[in-house]
């Protein structure tokens, strides 16, 4: 079966680029040009994923990304948006947004992150069911992280790079490394998002007093030993 992929987006020209990108490489689309439409499409539709724009013209796309997460915690979902200022970013991934696509972009990028997020649910790691780092204790079977016995949230793409790290605590994983990793291609945006995820990941911890994950300047990132 082809996998659905549900384009909320009010723009004809690039609901038709996303329609015609999508059919000719082998997946099933559907167009949904409001929010509105957009959540009766998720209701009634059995999805592999959605496009989602946040400037519609009913409803901001980050109202469509809050009601999607409170029915449904595992479908991915790409934001595709022209806003690029990485507090948009940070607060759409921070709401359960997998990935953050800023226009324009081509084709090559686009079905780059579709692909990624259809492969996140098979695991990177399974060599043990538990995870430990002094307070820090990650469920590999339930994909859950605690920290002193309080459980924090962390997106899909959060919790693979949390898990990358911490399974080489100690070594320096370099930007390309983590991208080819977590997201099966290298950056397309000189690492950006990747830095938008990492951010995201380290305020996490701001209040365990625990500086667990260290920034290699120009390199990429290490889990301290």
């Amino acid at each position: 079966m082809k996998d659905k992929i549900l384009i909320i987006e009010d723009d004809k020209i690039i609901m038709r680029f996303l329609n015609l990108t999508l059919l000719t490489n082998d997946y099933e689309a559907i167009s949904a040009t409001t929010g509105i439409q957009g959540m009766n499409a998720f209701i009634n539709n059995n999805l592999s994923a959605i496009l989602l724009d946040l400037g519609l013209p009913d409803i901001d796309g980050i109202e469509i990304l809050k009601e999607i997460r409170k029915d449904n915690k595992d479908i991915p979902i790409i934001i595709v948006s022209a806003r690029d200022k990485e507090e948009e970013k940070v607060k759409a991934l921070d709401l359960g947004a997998d990935d953050y696509l800023t226009k324009p972009f081509g084709v090559g990028e686009l079905l780059a992150r579709i692909r990624a997020v259809l492969r996140r649910k098979k695991p990177i790691i399974n060599k043990t069911n538990i995870l430990t780092f002094k307070d820090l204790l990650v469920d590999l079977n339930k994909h859950r992280v605690f920290l002193k016995d309080n459980e924090i949230h962390f997106t899909p793409y959060e919790y693979d790079l949390l898990v990358l790290l911490l399974t080489n605590k100690g070594c320096v994983l370099t930007h390309k490394y983590l991208q080819d990793k977590v997201w099966g291609y290298d950056s397309l945006d000189d690492y950006q998002t990747l830095r938008v995820f990492m951010a995201s990941i380290k305020r996490k911890f701001d209040n365990s007093n625990n500086n667990f994950i260290q920034t290699e300047i120009g390199i990429g990132y290490r889990f301290v030993e």
